[in-house]
């Protein structure tokens, strides 16, 4: 991750790095964009819209929006219509919202032939904002943040399986015996397969076509495991562009044969960490650090810390929002099991990383399924209310944090969720609201596993029983 993060603007505002409408404009006037995807992130973190005609885009519905049904806002991972939110239901009759194209979002992508994607404002009728949209709420704790005169800078690091073979392939067989496309330990490896070799080629290509450049592509231990990380940016701009950044790695993932994962613990003993590099500046100048003292943590720096380490075990849902995400969460992965801190130190919760201006925190709680607005929502709210209750810090973990007697993690979503709903942290960062939502989001994600007979419990009780 990068040590010198240049400060940018709290909310995001315009990347520098997208296009223009004007720009837009004349690219499908030359015929090179013929498409556009209008795209609003979803509860899961996915993007979900409509594909128009360019030219219909550009007179229709850049500047008045589109309607597009509430309940991508309101539904599971599978998309079933259900009762139990508030924002529309069968009882409502299923009612349109508002998508706004944010036009500081226009972005060629590469990976799809002559299209553009546009990310939206999901609005109520009346214009006002909807609150429980994914991107709403990261806004709403960048607001809360600037309070203190504070702005985030955030770098994404992710990690993911390349399994070979299809999606199709994949469920044709029950999703068993999948081969991950390497079978040793190549973490740090230079010597990749060309099956391997050829994808990283092509994402990277493609992200930069995109004006989306990495900063590095690394295989990991497990079997057929990757981690991408990318530079520092604004807060929004950086979730925005990890979620055009899995869409790419799937899209080219279908084309090349391959089905990329990055679910939290797609096998047992394999974890794929979402760990967010964040840093928190005053204009231009960093607050993370000691004005006397590089490599020692400021006041601002002690507090944001202090606030993590409190808030986040009230906020699960958030950074491991199903089942599989706690799987994740076991001694010896790499992913923490305490709520702990520690200066480069990779058994915590929070890695103090770098120093002076580069010094910044590596939260390495969420997981790669987690709706990294959602997770950087969380991160950003446990920070605040440090800051404002002014939380003392314990000291660093000098060594194996598995081993600590610190707050765990959260071990279950019906324990995470239940921290949830009852904490006030939650109720005052985020609102009531909010919370009802995300918690019967997460009700139905239990409600599903509670009702499946698997694989493992036949394997363990079909003869025993």
């Amino acid at each position: 991750m990068a040590r010198n993060a240049a400060p940018a603007p709290a909310s995001g505002g315009r990347s520098q790095k997208a296009t223009p409408l004007a720009d837009l404009r004349n690219l499908v006037k030359g015929g090179t964009i013929d498409t556009v995807l209008l795209a609003v992130p979803d509860l899961q973190g996915r993007l979900k819209g409509k594909r128009y005609d360019a030219g219909h885009f550009l007179k229709r519905v850049a500047h008045s929006g589109t309607e597009m049904c509430a309940y991508i806002l309101a539904t599971d991972i599978e998309m079933s219509p259900t009762d139990g939110f508030e924002l529309t239901s069968w009882e409502t009759g299923y009612q349109d919202l508002t998508v706004r194209p944010d036009l500081a979002t226009v972005r060629v992508v590469p990976w799809m032939p002559r299209t553009a994607v546009v990310l939206g404002h999901a609005v109520h009728e009346c214009g006002t904002p909807i609150e429980i949209a994914p991107r709403q709420i990261l806004h709403q704790q960048l607001t809360r943040l600037a309070r203190h005169g504070l702005h985030a800078q955030v770098g994404i690091e992710t990690e993911f399986v390349l399994y070979q073979g299809t999606y199709a392939d994949a469920e044709q067989t029950g999703y068993q015996g999948l081969r991950p496309v390497t079978t040793e330990n190549l973490d740090y490896a230079l010597n990749h397969d060309p099956v391997s070799d050829r994808f990283f080629r092509r994402l990277q290509r493609a992200l930069a076509g995109a004006c989306m450049p990495i900063e590095a592509i690394k295989t990991e231990a497990g079997p057929g495991q990757v981690e991408v990380t990318f530079p520092y940016g604004p807060a929004l701009a950086a979730c925005d562009q990890h979620l055009l950044f899995k869409h790419a790695v799937r899209t080219l993932g279908s084309r090349a044969r391959l089905a990329p994962t990055f679910m939290a613990a797609p096998e047992t003993g394999r974890a794929n960490g979402l760990h967010l590099h964040v840093s928190l500046w005053s204009q231009v100048i960093s607050q993370l650090h000691a004005p006397d003292n590089d490599h020692e943590l400021s006041p601002t720096g002690r507090l944001a810390i202090a606030g993590l380490l409190d808030g986040l075990p009230e906020l699960g849902p958030f950074y491991a929002p199903n089942v599989n995400s706690y799987k994740r969460f076991t001694p010896g992965s790499f992913a923490p099991t305490t709520l702990s801190w520690g200066r480069d130190n990779r058994t915590c919760a929070v890695r103090v990383v770098g120093r002076g201006e580069g010094l910044h925190l590596e939260i390495r709680v969420p997981g790669a399924d987690a709706n990294p607005y959602l997770a950087l929502a969380a991160v950003l709210a446990a920070i605040d209310h440090g800051i404002e209750q002014r939380l003392p810090l314990g000291p660093a973990e000098t060594g194996n944090a598995y081993r600590s007697s610190g707050t765990l993690v959260p071990l279950t979503l019906a324990e995470a969720l239940a921290a949830f709903y009852s904490s006030a942290l939650a109720q005052n960062a985020f609102g009531a609201e909010v919370v009802e939502h995300y918690a019967r989001l997460a009700q139905l994600e239990l409600d599903h596993h509670q009702r499946q007979v698997t694989d493992a419990e036949r394997q363990r009780w079909l003869a025993r029983a």
